[in-house]
């Protein structure tokens, strides 16, 4: 007995579809140069392995049965997605990487990011992208763990790396704020280590799998409520749930609208320089776009300034 995958071919499902478009057996047999009889009997074939009805055949004309029309959807569909396979494949052998994954950390600007993704399909490639969050130590080691091909916003030092080909992306400034009606709003300023324990800070969590995470800016003995995003903890600080370091590109039109204060510390202020890296040095097609667009200084200040969350 024939199986489903053994009559469900992209041959007849073609042929289902056209007998659907003429109406009729006997008009997509003379098409396809076949006797009409041959052409009843495949579908007759599909009929029987699927165990439905695909055409009503008491009207003059050969109407498909609610089950047709669901396989005629499906099946134009699995049409289409054959012909993209077979494009990504002759694509493929002209350089295209099959799948071009990206370790982008939680400073750089989804905004700018998802701008360069509407840029990068329009091209047509046939690469698929995969882009995951990370935090500090956790983006270098997406790349470095094989996990990741392209990582923007490496803020740990990645010259231990083996094979690893790294540049500038930029610097960024983080400033310790609050919300308005947190109670550091009113202490008095600069603001010294021992205050800043009595109240919770907010941490993102390090993305890195190896145990070897970061903490940055928590103070002994502080309360700390970990998050696992930048917007989350931006979110937190708005509310008022805690204080912490946010980058400039996050602050700056809350501090504006007054729903976040910058406070002044004792400490100095925290500026880190970002990188992104890849790895190897033949890059392929897709990964040849995206470094090209680094390239560009104007993207890559985009990329740590042009920060908006909603």
């Amino acid at each position: 007995m024939l199986r489903d995958r053994d009559v469900l071919t992209p041959d007849t499902l073609a042929l289902l579809q056209l007998v659907a478009d003429t109406g009729s057996f006997a008009a997509a047999a003379r098409q396809l140069g076949l006797v009409p009889s041959a052409l009843t009997y495949r579908i007759r074939q599909v009929e029987d392995a699927l165990d439905v009805l695909l055409f009503d055949r008491s009207a003059r004309q050969a109407r498909p049965t609610e089950a047709g029309q669901e396989l005629l959807r499906e099946g134009a569909r699995l049409l289409a997605e054959v012909d993209a396979v077979a494009n990504r494949v002759r694509r493929v052998a002209t350089g295209w990487e099959p799948e071009l994954r990206i370790a982008v950390d939680g400073v750089v600007s989804r905004t700018t990011l998802l701008e360069l993704v509407e840029a990068f399909y329009t091209i047509a490639p046939p690469t698929r992208l995969k882009i995951t969050d990370s935090i500090l130590a956790g983006t270098l080691e997406a790349l470095s763990s094989g996990r990741a091909d392209l990582a923007i916003g490496i803020a740990v030092d990645a010259s231990h790396v083996a094979g690893l080909q790294q540049l500038d992306l930029g610097e960024i400034t983080f400033r310790y704020v609050v919300a308005p009606h947190h109670r550091l709003a009113d202490e008095m300023q600069p603001i010294s280590d021992e205050v800043l324990r009595q109240h919770r800070i907010i941490a993102v969590a390090d993305s890195s799998r190896s145990g070897q995470g970061q903490t940055i800016g928590v103070i002994n003995g502080q309360d700390v409520l970990t998050v696992d995003t930048m917007q989350a903890k931006l979110q937190a600080q708005l509310r008022g749930i805690g204080g912490g370091f946010l980058p400039d590109n996050m602050t700056m039109p809350y501090l504006r609208s007054g729903q976040l204060v910058e406070r002044e510390l004792m400490r100095p202020p925290r500026k880190i320089k970002l990188r992104y890296a890849w790895r190897g040095t033949n890059p392929g097609k897709a990964l040849q776009w995206w470094l090209d667009q680094l390239q560009s200084e104007a993207t890559r200040t985009s990329l740590l300034s042009n920060h908006y969350v909603g």
